[in-house]
């Protein structure tokens, strides 16, 4: 089974890391980006969006379950959960059985759930759908991420006006003429030649281009993210992956579903980064983190409930710790299963599947309707709400934006918020 990580993803985008360092991007210690809230405090009216990204496709179907339907037991005789298993939300639907945290923020009317999410013609591709999840172009091909644009769109360069959490910065953070900065958590490694070369590129010298400099200072930064981090552990983490998304050593080939969710804790490790930022005043808007091991062609009720479980435990605790701070978090991920299960006790990449917005200032509730199990194509889900309703939503209302600007033209929004 080939296992979906982030770093395949990142290494096979359109937006290469070269390229988001030509415009811009720069690597951060926690250090120094905890002390840029006393340079340059956030305006505390300001919104702050994090968006968390579930690789590999997520199986909205039993996540958001819709288990009083008869046609979701026929589909899925041994996979499907039964109505007394699920944490029930109304309308038949309950959540995942894992996820008791997100239904109590439903209950306190926190938490909206966006129904039938994906874009026009989906492609079953992880890599073609995460390309256009994070570029927001189901049309085409672009350079730069969505997020990225809305970067582009500031009268100054800011690298920390987005921060992605992670070795690496996402495709959704690269502009056309600047990028956001990438904070690294533990277990990074640099050989001592390595370090010699980093050390030598990132000395300043006159007259290079302006790009060029940044590149170089870039990794001055990874040096010392490094020498800081690269043996230690954040609160919350428990192992030290090379990447938050691949195997750890040996996991490959487990029955894991097909896929890994890295070092168990990651992205509660990741959170915990992002709330000390919020909570230290750093001028950041938006932050980008992940989890992966999501691609559950085998075994998936197992996988798929220990890595919701992950997710509610971290998402939950986060907000709590940045209770009052005018956050939003939006959680989402390339596709959906296929409506049937296959004969491994899994799911087949599919289409459209559930949005999930979370937060003090979030309407709770349905938005979107619920793709109905009666029409499907090829066990395929149907389409019911744009994906770019979604990001023009969060552009006007938490990153006051103009969504038109950002995504060529589609400005219609939702009211989740």
């Amino acid at each position: 089974m080939d296992t979906w990580t982030r770093r395949k993803f990142l290494t096979t985008s359109g937006v290469t890391a070269g390229a988001a360092l030509a415009a811009g991007a720069t690597a951060y210690t926690v250090d120094r980006l905890l002390a840029s809230g006393a340079a340059e405090p956030r305006a505390r009216d300001a919104k702050i969006l994090v968006l968390v990204t579930l690789y590999g496709g997520n199986d909205g179907l039993n996540t958001v379950v819709p288990a009083s339907d008869p046609a979701y037991h026929d589909l899925r005789p041994d996979l499907a959960y039964r109505e007394d298993e699920v944490l029930p939300l109304g309308e038949g639907l309950g959540l995942n059985p894992g996820m008791k945290g997100f239904k109590g923020l439903w209950d306190e009317g926190q938490l909206a759930v966006v129904r039938g999410v994906s874009y026009p013609r989906p492609d079953h591709s992880h890599f073609r759908s995460m390309s256009i999840w994070q570029t927001a172009s189901p049309s085409g091909p672009v350079p730069t991420g969505w997020l990225g644009r809305w970067l582009d769109t500031a009268e100054e360069h800011d690298p920390l006006r987005a921060v992605s959490v992670g070795a690496t910065l996402p495709p959704l953070l690269a502009g056309e003429r600047t990028a956001g900065a990438a904070v690294q958590l533990g277990g990074a490694r640099l050989t001592a030649p390595w370090q010699r070369v980093c050390g030598e590129l990132a000395r300043a010298q006159d007259g290079v281009h302006p790009l060029q400099a940044r590149a170089a200072a870039s990794l001055g930064d990874l040096r010392t993210v490094v020498d800081r981090f690269g043996n230690e552990e954040r609160e919350g983490a428990t192992g030290a992956p090379q990447d938050p998304d691949e195997p750890r050593d040996g996991a490959e080939g487990e029955d894991d579903g097909g896929g890994s969710a890295g070092s168990q804790g990651q992205l509660a490790a990741q959170l915990a980064v992002v709330s000390e930022a919020i909570r230290a005043g750093v001028p950041t808007r938006a932050y980008s983190v992940s989890l992966g091991g999501f691609d559950t062609h085998a075994a998936e009720k197992t996988t798929q409930t220990r890595l919701l479980g992950q997710l509610d435990e971290a998402v939950t605790g986060f907000l709590r710790q940045v209770r009052g701070e005018n956050v939003v978090v939006a959680v989402y991920s390339e596709f959906g299963r296929r409506a049937r299960a296959n004969a491994n006790q899994g799911t087949d990449h599919g289409t459209s599947g559930p949005v999930l917005v979370l937060g003090e200032p979030v309407r709770g509730g349905f938005h979107g309707d619920q793709p109905g199990l009666d029409h499907l194509r090829d066990d395929d889900l149907a389409t019911t709400t744009d994906f770019r309703d979604v990001y023009a939503t969060l552009l006007e209302r938490v990153l006051d934006a103009d969504p038109g600007r950002i995504l060529d033209g589609h400005d219609r929004t939702l009211a989740f918020l």
